[in-house]
């Protein structure tokens, strides 16, 4: 067999192995959306959700949102908060939007003074969902000022504009190497 056939030979074993590779990862990737579908529809049945209310550590508070079944909320639901805190205080109802941290978290921001406060958090129709909880609001704590810190650039020019010129030698050898192995494939010739 020729160098050349010895090539195109290993180029479409190649080829075929990546296809059947591929076929399963195919597959998987049209069964997909009919599995997505099959999940949606449990949660477009699903009636009530599960509220987790926490506070933020200063003067707000957190609700997670899920099923109760314990899958993850995919959509925006309508939050109202209300509470009652400290010599009688109220707050509320407040509508909660949902925040960018992640799929059912929503944030009130701060709306507690600072003191103890029964919060209720509600979700009404078409998702149902109650939770009460006491939350502990404290003033806001500003962080601490960073320390200053101080940068030393080295003197003889190591780390410097030559720092960068490892991946060009890598890419280098390997042009190399495959200029000899395209050479070598190709600058063989039988003297029979």
């Amino acid at each position: 067999m020729t160098g050349i056939r010895k090539v195109l030979a290993a180029v479409f074993v190649g080829l075929a192995l990546t296809l059947v590779a591929a076929a399963p990862a195919a597959q998987a990737a049209q069964a997909a959306p009919a599995a997505q579908a099959a999940q949606a529809a449990p949660a477009a049945q699903a009636d009530k959700l599960k509220l987790t209310v926490a506070g933020d550590g200063a003067q707000g508070v957190t609700i997670q949102a899920a099923y109760t079944d314990g899958r993850r909320l995919e959509q925006v639901v309508r939050l109202v908060l209300t509470a009652t805190g400290p010599d009688g205080q109220k707050v509320g109802p407040v509508q909660l939007e949902p925040q960018p941290e992640g799929h059912g978290f929503y944030s009130s921001g701060p709306v507690l003074s600072t003191g103890t406060w029964k919060v209720t958090v509600n979700s009404p129709a078409p998702l149902q969902g109650k939770a009460t909880a006491t939350v502990q609001a404290r003033a806001a704590q500003s962080p601490p000022a960073p320390e200053p810190v101080a940068v030393n650039r080295p003197t003889d020019g190591a780390g410097g504009a030559g720092a960068g010129w490892w991946p060009f030698a890598a890419a280098g050898l390997v042009l190399v190497a495959a200029a000899m192995g395209v050479a070598m494939l190709f600058g063989r010739r039988r003297t029979d």
